[in-house]
């Protein structure tokens, strides 16, 4: 009778258990999202400030680290925008390894906070939290608000977890589970999976800790699951550092090494470690499972601490050797001359003789129209041609990916040429060459519009096409590349009379501009009468031969308008013969 009372005491509403766990580790989570969140708004853009004003000088990069990651209470976040800056290259690769160990200091604090036992002042967190979140008067406030608030739920959520597992404290079988943990290789292998899951370190630090406080972990069973955690905590960082800058994924791949090297590190003495930890550590009166349950929550969040720190110092003097190590690991890729966007003639230390750096704006100017004059020729082809294009000067891109590179060049020269001209208007300028400067910006800015309605307009239209079962009327294939053609002249004839300086070939781009409108009328109608005669072909691509037709009508705007402008300008030299040497490029 009394073994069938104790048998049923040992056991366990699995269902209830295992439903309140995994409610209490949503509330965890969510706690934990809500105030990294809500700090990150208190903090405002000042932590991105600090991060990426920092110099080269490796403590205060460390200390940084540290300071900006207590304050947003994540590490995987400041490690993504590291990532960030530096594919912005606002930041070199070698300075964030500092800030990379700083803020796996940071990220401990949450650790500490967790040790202590809060979990009773939980629901008065929220309380407060909702009620500056909901009444507070200025922004500040809110945020603080909703930080104590995601504060409170993360206890909340605590204890609904260290409440559903009382019951396993005298559950044999998870007993002996958690016992196993005590194998260093298996406790890390768990530690690194669930947090690679769960993509937080400080949420599995804080369900070790729970854990403890129940009396069911051992500080030796407990600190390989916070080395797995350091490791997998790693994740977060390969995943923003995907599509990015190979500069960007060393930051990943430092974070990575940092992390496996210092675990080997202490791995193999943690039995040693595990005393030390003890020895720094308050220690309680009590026996037993009760010891177990007050002391360990705190040895395993100073262990956490410990190892960081520990890290931190025994790698911070060689962060430039670890760069190194890095950028052979993930070498720079052999650049292809000419892919790059870079600027050849402009130098600001002509900018003080305006009509010298009149002439260099002017040279580039002229890179600017052989680019675009390459996009239009290009942007036909997918239409025309069912086979995969290549791209002309360069056939290891294909022709889409040429475009886009061009397209990223047009961006860039807009840009700089821009500025250069900003820069030669504010020397004394006569009137003719202030009217060339603002001529030059409003020039610039037309190409730029070619180069947007090619990518952002027509190469749309390329996948659309690409889905239809039907191609174009041999009729309107036939009128399309005509007009094409047309359009492509007019690129050549600008590109020709801005070489030249040549006014009466301006005039001209702007006469053919009527006499492409009328064309385009023309195929238009003859379009429109092949759809109304119900010509299969013509009725299925009618919208992108439509669209097609006029976004090159407004290139053939965009050039004419250039032209007309072009005609403004006094040029102080109109004689190819005295134009400044450019040498080959290919565009």
């Amino acid at each position: 009778m009394a073994s069938a009372c104790l048998q049923r005491e040992n056991e366990i509403a699995w269902p209830t258990l295992i439903i309140t766990l995994l409610g209490g580790l949503s509330l965890f989570l969510y706690g934990m999202e809500k105030m990294s969140g809500g700090m990150k708004k208190a903090a405002g853009n000042r932590m991105r400030q600090i991060l990426s004003a920092l110099t080269n000088n490796r403590v205060i990069g460390l200390l940084v680290g540290a300071f900006v990651t207590m304050v947003i209470q994540s590490s995987s976040a400041t490690t993504v925008m590291l990532v960030s800056f530096v594919q912005a290259e606002l930041m070199a690769f070698a300075q964030s390894l500092g800030v990379i160990l700083g803020a796996d200091i940071g990220t401990t604090i949450t650790a500490q906070l967790i040790a202590f036992k809060l979990t009773d002042y939980a629901l008065l967190m929220i309380a407060i939290g909702f009620a500056l979140t909901m009444f507070a008067k200025n922004d500040s406030q809110k945020h603080l608000g909703e930080a104590l608030l995601g504060f409170g739920i993360l206890f909340f959520g605590m204890k609904l977890m260290s409440d559903a597992m009382k019951p396993l404290r005298t559950y044999q079988p998870f007993i002996d589970l958690v016992k196993g943990l005590e194998n260093p290789f298996f406790g890390l292998l768990v530690g690194t999976a669930f947090t690679a899951l769960i993509q937080s370190s400080s949420a599995f630090t804080g369900i070790i800790i729970v854990l403890a406080q129940q009396g069911l972990l051992t500080l030796d069973a407990g600190i390989p699951l916070i080395f797995g955690a350091n490791i997998g905590t790693c994740v977060t960082a390969g995943l923003a550092s995907i599509g990015t800058s190979r500069e960007a994924k060393r930051v990943a791949i430092a974070h990575v090494f940092f992390k496996i090297a210092g675990v080997l590190l202490f791995f193999f003495w943690i039995p040693t470690f595990a005393e030390i930890i003890r020895w720094i550590s308050p220690a309680t009166v009590s026996l037993g499972a009760e010891k177990l349950a007050a002391e360990t929550p705190r040895q395993i969040a100073n262990a956490h601490t410990v190892f960081n720190v520990g890290l931190a110092f025994v790698f911070l003097p060689f962060t430039s050797l670890f760069a190194r190590m890095v950028v052979r690991i993930l070498p720079e890729k052999e650049k292809i001359k000419g892919i790059e966007p870079s600027v050849w003639h402009l130098d600001y230390k002509k900018t003080s003789t305006p009509a010298l750096a009149l002439e260099l704006a002017s040279s580039e100017i002229s890179r600017m129209t052989k680019i675009i004059g390459r996009m239009v020729e290009a942007i036909i082809q997918p239409f025309l041609f069912k086979e995969e294009k290549h791209d002309m000067i360069y056939p290891q891109l294909s022709l889409i990916e040429g475009i886009n590179m061009r397209e990223k060049k047009i961006d860039f020269l807009e840009e700089k040429i821009t500025a250069y001209a900003i820069e030669i208007s504010r020397q004394q300028l006569g009137t003719d060459q202030a009217n060339e400067v603002f001529a030059m910006i409003s020039i610039v800015k037309d190409i730029e519009s070619i180069g947007d309605i090619i990518h952002k307009n027509i190469l749309p239209l390329v996948e659309k096409k690409k889905q239809l079962a039907l191609d174009f009327s041999s009729a309107g294939k036939e009128e399309l590349q005509i007009y094409h053609s047309k359009v492509r002249k007019q690129i050549d004839r600008l590109r020709n009379a801005f070489d030249q300086r040549d006014t009466k070939k301006a005039i001209k781009i702007m006469k053919k501009e009527e006499e492409y409108f009328d064309l385009e009328s023309e195929y238009r109608l003859r379009h429109l009468q092949r759809v109304g005669r119900d010509h299969t072909k013509s009725v299925v691509t009618h919208e992108i031969h439509m669209e097609l037709m006029d976004l090159l009508k407004q290139i053939n705007v965009y050039t004419a308008n250039i032209a007309k402008t072009m005609t403004s300008i006094k040029f102080e030299n109109e004689d190819p013969k005295n134009q400044l040497t450019q040498k080959p490029e290919e565009v």
